[in-house]
């Protein structure tokens, strides 16, 4: 499976393209029965939500077949060798359970973030970052309307957060997230088996929850084959992990 042409556009000008119901039914079924019968089984430890919100929840489901099987026995995987490069893709070995609960107040504003960031509670040792290539999130709940626990994004974030990082360095992010003028953030909508493909650059967060539903997906963080030589390099040549992005709308030779 490849991008089509619309999407590659969408890709390289908004950092991000939504890929409606490319995982298959039984397959979001079967990390749904995991998680809620690890939920109804094990609880949760109140003093681990805070880590849970920010790594992730059941962790001892995390690596499951079910888990996996959501990116690499389904389209995502050959979708992400063809941007990526055959056999380029990073093994994937567990995803993030990203489960989000209905909030007690009024839903907060999502504020934005580039991930491998270090936080107390997100696993990053203080003093790294953590970057990779590619987020996919995969819904596993319908998120039909806003303020549902949406994930959120800034539509061609990716882009200035690039221009940031050829001024002031890659590693000027261990002093907090870029100083750019953003666009308004975008709530995303979407039914359980969908799933988004958002570059590493993408500032991206989640909105509060006011609906009555648990919102549910899974998070897998890509890394090319070659990341670790080009990890610095490809935050100010955005697209250098990509070579199936060349010829795209915005983006030259990779």
């Amino acid at each position: 499976m490849e991008l089509s042409q619309a999407q590659r556009r969408a890709l390289s000008a908004e950092g991000y393209v939504l890929l409606p119901g490319i995982v298959p039914r039984a397959a979001v079924d079967a990390v749904l029965y995991a998680v809620n019968r690890s939920v109804g089984d094990r609880g949760m430890d109140p003093g681990r939500l805070t880590q849970f919100r920010a790594q992730s929840y059941c962790p001892e489901v995390q690596g499951s077949p079910a888990v996996t099987a959501l990116f690499n026995e389904t389209p995502l995987r050959g979708l992400l060798e063809s941007l990526l490069g055959p056999g380029r893709v990073r093994p994937v070995r567990s995803g993030q359970i990203a489960l989000r609960f209905p909030n007690t107040d009024a839903p907060r504003a999502p504020g934005p973030h580039i991930d491998g960031m270090y936080t107390p509670t997100n696993g990053v040792r203080e003093g790294t970052i953590a970057n990779f290539t590619a987020l996919v999130g995969v819904f596993l709940s319908d998120v039909p309307g806003p303020d549902a626990g949406n994930f959120t994004v800034w539509p061609g974030s990716h882009r200035l957060h690039e221009a940031y990082f050829r001024e002031h360095g890659p590693q000027s992010l261990l002093q907090g997230m870029p100083r750019v003028a953003l666009a308004e953030p975008r709530q995303l909508t979407a039914r359980a088996g969908d799933a988004v493909l958002c570059h590493y650059l993408l500032g991206h967060g989640v909105a509060g929850n006011a609906s009555p539903h648990i919102r549910y997906a899974v998070f897998f963080r890509l890394a090319h084959a070659d990341h670790d030589g080009l990890r610095w390099e490809s935050m100010t040549d955005m697209w250098r992990e990509w070579p199936g992005m060349a010829g795209a709308p915005g983006v030259g030779a990779v």
